[in-house]
């Protein structure tokens, strides 16, 4: 166990939330299936709030910030890790999967807060981290302890290099952090010895998972977290873990994403056709391991879950991640990368629907997290301008913050209507843009340093939230300091500012939420209408605005959204929600309203 660090009883609203009771938690009293048409708010702990002042956010900061989160109406959080780690790699390289880092508290803290959660109804998500582990992991210290050979390093992906005296790594994979996926390691003997495999870090060693100890490991790790009361699991690299038998040569194509799926760019992500997959990502061998993990998700109460980082392209082969023996979610990464266009919107929306369903599982839908440029930025980039892994100064063509803060509201309009469940990312419903001039000497993505400063790497989506203006840190915690710095347009956009005001983007996720709920949107259907056209009870007439505009109904709902420059006529109907306001009945470029049909 971890050194456990005091949190001062009054740092927490757990007293005054009321201990949660086994009948007041969302695992004792589910609804059927609620995972179907959930809201889940992804919380990245470093950066949300910050309890004890030390500049990086803690579990009993989740506690006191909660309440928040009632009021914004999600239906659960996901956290990102929080277990023991030396924190190369924000917390993906975990050295216990079974105890929390002194950072963010410890697993008596982990406890009030998922009671607090639970007593105000918000189930409780936490990240697993199976491809790898932290190369601190007692594991993996005694696999190089451990002779080539051993049992002990059969737990990793240990291979004997090539060359006259094995100097050269196995295979020619690269990291998706950048660089060699092969790191040589020195033997207990002093000589040059063995390789051992890591798709992201050095310090992050890929595990065996064709190994049988490594999978009843991870069968223990899972009831540990079930037992503590957890509604489920969020699978990181769900498309990793297992690697194709004699690990062969593979380049990738150029413009392929690191993670396996999508691409590089802004170009619309959907494609129906089934490219060759890496040798390390997406192999069949891993949909083994999720349906024994889900056989034994189903022997606990209370419907819990897994929801599965798969980057997988087409979407009818990621859906192979949802089938009904294995996981319940898969993230939609194509929706997250097809661009603010009607057509390549209508085009995603339409196969997302149709592969999901195929299967028996809900789409999902999602805009931002925490290994992407926040949509408040990203939507107002063009694909030549967002080329590697995050932006910074240097970025030629960078946002217009007006311009993307504008489509990221009308584009959150527009998912929150579509039927399925939907992830918000911490910040968003605030309208956070990417913090853009971190300076160089603050940066901690691994990328950042992997690839010498040539890729900005994820810091700019990672940096501390504001709560309240005036407050230390903009109200991310008691001192002025905050892991990475904020910057001064946090006061601008902090929650105290927003709370109650008309046409803030906070309100505007409230109002949404609200009425997804009352108009059971998530539960729905899509009949797509075609501007200008008479095309029945269904069609949306007189917009006139041709290939720009998207219009669907989703029960007594209407949708229309503007993506591109020019305004245009809205039909009859009242509008209950608009991202953007509105003059008459004209409907601006870059906005979306929901009409009463």
């Amino acid at each position: 166990m971890s050194t456990e660090k005091t949190v001062a009883a009054e740092a927490s609203p757990a007293a005054a939330i009321g201990d949660a009771s086994e009948a007041a938690s969302p695992a004792a009293n589910p609804a059927s299936e609620w995972w179907r048409t959930a809201v889940i708010y992804q919380i990245y702990p470093r950066s949300f709030a910050d309890a004890n002042g030390d500049g990086m956010g803690d579990l009993a900061g989740i506690t006191h910030r909660l309440p928040a989160l009632a009021d914004l109406g999600v239906d659960a959080i996901w956290l990102s890790p929080f277990y023991t780690s030396p924190q190369r790699d924000a917390g993906y390289d975990v050295a216990d999967y079974c105890d929390i880092d002194p950072l963010f508290g410890t697993l008596a803290d982990f406890d009030v807060m998922k009671d607090a959660a639970h007593a105000l109804g918000i189930r409780v998500i936490v990240d697993l981290v199976p491809n790898h582990s932290s190369s601190d992991h007692v594991w993996f210290q005694a696999a190089l302890a451990s002779p080539a050979g051993s049992v002990e390093r059969e737990h990793y992906m240990f291979r004997d290099g090539l060359g006259e005296n094995g100097e050269l790594p196995p295979n020619n994979w690269d990291s998706v952090f950048g660089g060699a996926a092969w790191t040589r390691v020195t033997e207990p003997d002093g000589t040059p010895g063995q390789w051992y495999l890591h798709l992201f870090d050095s310090s992050q060693p890929d595990l065996n998972w064709d190994d049988p100890w490594v999978r009843e490991q991870f069968r223990d790790i899972l009831r540990f977290w079930l037992d503590r009361g957890v509604d489920g699991f969020r699978v990181d690299v769900a498309h990793g873990m297992v690697k194709k038998a004699g690990l062969p040569d593979y380049t990738p194509a150029e413009g392929t994403g690191s993670m396996g799926g999508g691409t590089a760019t802004l170009e619309p992500a959907i494609s129906t056709e089934l490219p060759d997959l890496p040798p390390y990502w997406g192999q069949d061998g891993v949909h083994d391991i999720y349906r024994d993990w889900r056989e034994l998700l189903d022997t606990y109460p209370g419907e819990r879950i897994l929801a599965a980082e798969a980057w997988v392209d087409p979407l009818s082969r990621m859906a192979d991640w949802v089938r009904p023996d294995e996981m319940h979610q898969a993230f939609n990464f194509a929706y997250l990368e097809t661009p603010w266009d009607a057509a390549a919107l209508r085009a995603v929306i339409d196969e997302s629907l149709e592969a999901f369903a195929a299967v028996g599982a809900p789409s999902t839908w999602v805009l931002s997290n925490h290994d992407v440029v926040r949509h408040a930025s990203r939507l107002a980039l063009t694909a030549e301008n967002l080329q590697g892994h995050g932006i910074g100064p240097k970025t030629v063509g960078l946002p217009d913050p007006e311009v993307g803060l504008r489509r990221a509201r009308a584009a959150t309009a527009l998912m929150l209507a579509l039927p399925g469940s939907a992830y918000l990312y911490q910040g968003e419903e605030l309208g956070l843009p990417e913090v853009i001039d971190l300076p160089d000497d603050a940066r901690e993505d691994p990328t950042w340093f992997r690839t010498n400063g040539e890729r900005y790497g994820r810091d700019g989506c990672r940096v501390p939230i504001p709560w309240e203006t005036g407050g230390p840190s903009y109200g991310f915690g008691p001192s002025t300091a905050s892991w990475l710095p904020q910057p001064a347009v946090w006061a601008q956009f902090a929650r105290d500012q927003q709370v109650g005001v008309e046409g803030s983007t906070l309100e505007l996720y409230k109002r949404a939420l609200e009425l997804r709920r009352s108009h059971a949107l998530a539960s729905g259907s899509l009949v797509w209408g075609e501007a200008g056209a008479d095309a029945g009870a269904d069609a949306v007439a007189g917009l006139g605005a041709g290939a720009d505009v998207l219009v669907v109904r989703n029960g007594s709902i209407t949708v229309v959204a503007n993506t591109g420059t020019a305004p245009v006529e809205l039909p009859d109907g009242e509008v209950l929600l608009s991202s953007a306001p509105l003059t008459g009945r004209t409907l601006p470029a870059d906005t979306t309203v929901w009409l009463a049909a």
